[in-house]
């Protein structure tokens, strides 16, 4: 019992598998650097160890025999588990030694270099690089596949091809300093009065601007933009400094809180529920690395969604407003 197990060598079983594969001993001594000597008597010693002829002749052709095909089998599913081990231990090596390179809207910046900072601490050996652009070159770089994950702020064109994954809330409010005429009235305002009000919007090719763009659009309306900054934090001074009001997501002011400089202002149609995702390439099988923080990122998600319906709750007209659910899986 167990006579392969006990006497044939992982060497033999390697020249055995070439040989059934490459039906040649000439190939097989070159495939493995020996020579047709070496191979010869590797086949030989086996065969003595299984006690019947696993090869034959058939012209100048090698054919295995009926043992031999059985064993052949057996050695590849042996390999095949072999090979498997080494992609195992390579990936556990890449959670020790590896890179992980990030795109993310600007928004994100609120809560992935934290994210990343984490991820970091429990795998210090992992090299991190992250590009925070806007919407519209997150999507470039997504194209051109030159990343390994991308972080954006709502669902992702259905043109481009690609695996996303929702993994929290993103809701856009309206939001004004907090000494604003409109801030202290406390009214329910309608889109016809935010119509009216010097607005400061992102750059084209912001995703919060082209969602403010399509809610006015369909209802109509013209905003009368007064700035545009290319800069959530720029916005936030131009709030505090009364320039005028704005569309942020609430991400944007976790740290200040509902007592914060900024408030939100409670306007119809709004927040603007939004989810954030993260994708890659369809296709593309994420690394050891990638699929690790994308496990951090759902723990993420859970740890957002708390915050923000802690905020929430805070804030003046909570009650007329419901709280962020926890995002759905993949899509």
């Amino acid at each position: 019992m167990y006579k392969l197990a006990r006497h044939a060598t992982l060497r033999q079983l390697q020249v055995f598998e070439a040989i059934g594969r490459l039906k040649s001993f000439t190939r097989t001594a070159e495939q493995l650097f020996l020579t047709q000597s070496t191979v010869s008597t590797q086949i030989k010693n086996l065969t003595e160890i299984v006690g019947v002829p696993l090869v034959e002749y058939v012209g100048k052709q090698v054919r295995l025999t009926e043992a031999g095909r059985h064993l052949y089998a057996a050695c590849q599913d042996v390999f095949r588990a072999l090979d498997n081990v080494d992609v195992a231990v390579a990936n556990l090596r890449g959670l020790t030694l590896g890179a992980l390179s990030v795109s993310a809207i600007t928004t994100a910046k609120y809560f992935v270099p934290e994210a990343l900072g984490r991820f970091s601490q429990a795998h210090p050996g992992i090299d991190i690089s992250l590009h925070v652009l806007n919407r519209e070159h997150v999507l470039q770089r997504l194209a051109n596949n030159e990343d390994d994950l991308y972080i954006l702020g709502h669902d992702p064109p259905t043109e481009l091809e690609i695996e996303s994954e929702a993994f929290a809330p993103n809701p856009l409010y309206v939001m004004a300093g907090r000494d604003h005429p409109l801030a202290k009235s406390g009214r329910r305002l309608t889109l016809k009065d935010l119509a009216e009000q010097p607005l400061i919007m992102r750059e084209p090719g912001s995703g919060i601007r082209a969602a403010v763009e399509r809610l006015f659009a369909a209802q109509g309306l013209q905003p009368k933009v007064r700035i545009v900054l290319s800069s959530n934090e720029a916005i936030k001074h131009a709030l505090i400094g009364q320039l005028g009001i704005s569309v942020l997501s609430l991400h944007s002011i976790l740290l200040e809180g509902a007592q914060g400089p900024i408030t939100v202002l409670d306007v119809e149609k709004f927040p603007l529920q939004r989810k954030w995702h993260v994708a890659h390439p369809k296709g593309k099988e994420p690394s050891i690395v990638a699929r690790a923080f994308l496990d951090s990122l759902r723990a993420e998600g859970q740890r957002l969604t708390q915050m923000l319906n802690e905020l929430t709750s805070s804030l003046p007209h909570s009650r007329s407003k419901k709280p962020a659910r926890r995002a759905p899986g993949r899509r």
